[in-house]
C-alpha cells in the first residue's frame, strides 16, 4: 500500500475525512450553534482538499471553502512533495531508536531517481 501513491493518497483521504468528521462531532458537542451559522475551511490544491470523497463530505455538511492560493509563502513545496512520500514509505513501520530511524530515511533518499527532485 504504502509504495503505490494512488493508494497512499485515498488512504489519506479517508483519513482527513475522519479528521473532519472528529471536528464536526466536537463543533457539536462543544459550540452547536456554530454549525448553523456555517463553517468555512481554507484548502489548497492538495489531493486530500480535492479529492471527490472530501469534496462530497464538505458538500454534505454544507461547509464551504476558501480556496489558499497556490505557492503561497506559508507553504513550502517540500510539505506535499517531499514529506508526503516520506511519510508514506515510514508509515507502520517501528523503529527502536533515532539511528534507526535516520539510517531509513537516508537509504529511502538514496534510493529517490534523480528525476523526483525536479
Amino acid at each position: 500500500m504504502w509504495n503505490d501513491p494512488f493508494r497512499c493518497s485515498a488512504w489519506h483521504t479517508d483519513r482527513y475525512c475522519e479528521t473532519l468528521d472528529r471536528l464536526r462531532h466536537s463543533v457539536l458537542r462543544k459550540r452547536p450553534g456554530l454549525l448553523r451559522s456555517g463553517v468555512v475551511l481554507q484548502h489548497d490544491n492538495a489531493t486530500l482538499h480535492t479529492a471527490k470523497r472530501t469534496k462530497d463530505w464538505l458538500e454534505r455538511y454544507r461547509w464551504d471553502i476558501i480556496p489558499h492560493p497556490a505557492h503561497s509563502p506559508d507553504l513550502a513545496l517540500s510539505d506535499y512533495h517531499l514529506f508526503g512520500p516520506l511519510k508514506c514509505h515510514l508509515g507502520g513501520k517501528k523503529f527502536e531508536d533515532e539511528d534507526e530511524l535516520i539510517g531509513e530515511v537516508r537509504d529511502w533518499f538514496s534510493k529517490l531517481d534523480a528525476n523526483f527532485f525536479t
